[in-house]
């Protein structure tokens, strides 16, 4: 009796443990599509900030364009178009970001950097382990018992 009592329990860790990694396999899958979707509103937001602030450099432009074109038409003096040379280049940039295919040059630049560069990107002193962390809570810990907080 003894020896089916030890064999069930180990049928049954054995299939506890299967469902504890199936339930860990599907929190991480659900983890890793937050992030995404985390990281794609993300990125919604900074492409509607390029094109709100498109518009408004836009109308800028404009304004000043007008203001610069009808002051060279009165004097004719070729100085006043000079402002014009790095607002269009400045314009077309942001054009560029909110309407053009720069987001999709700077992901391939992006993948170029972590497939051919990938030492560009490491951490300095690498990544930090549980020991750092907490050797790191540990003497913000002493700082407080040395230096406490003002009342």
């Amino acid at each position: 009796m003894g020896s089916y009592l030890s064999i069930n329990l180990e049928e049954n860790y054995k299939k506890n443990e299967k469902f504890l990694q199936s339930l860990n396999e599907i929190a991480m899958e659900r983890q890793i599509q937050l992030q995404y979707q985390m990281a794609e509103r993300q990125k919604a937001l900074a492409i509607a900030r390029s094109r709100d602030i498109f518009l408004w450099f836009t109308a800028f432009y404009v304004t000043s364009a007008t203001g610069l074109l009808t002051g060279f038409r009165r004097t004719k003096r070729p100085y006043l178009l000079v402002p014009l040379i790095p607002l269009t280049f400045v314009d077309l940039y942001y054009w560029d970001l909110a309407y053009g295919n720069k987001l999709h040059r700077i992901r391939m630049e992006a993948e170029h950097i972590m497939t051919h560069e990938a030492d560009m990107l490491e951490m300095p002193c690498g990544l930090p382990t549980p020991s750092s962390v907490d050797q790191g809570r540990m003497d913000a810990e002493e700082k407080k018992k040395i230096h406490p907080p003002l009342p």
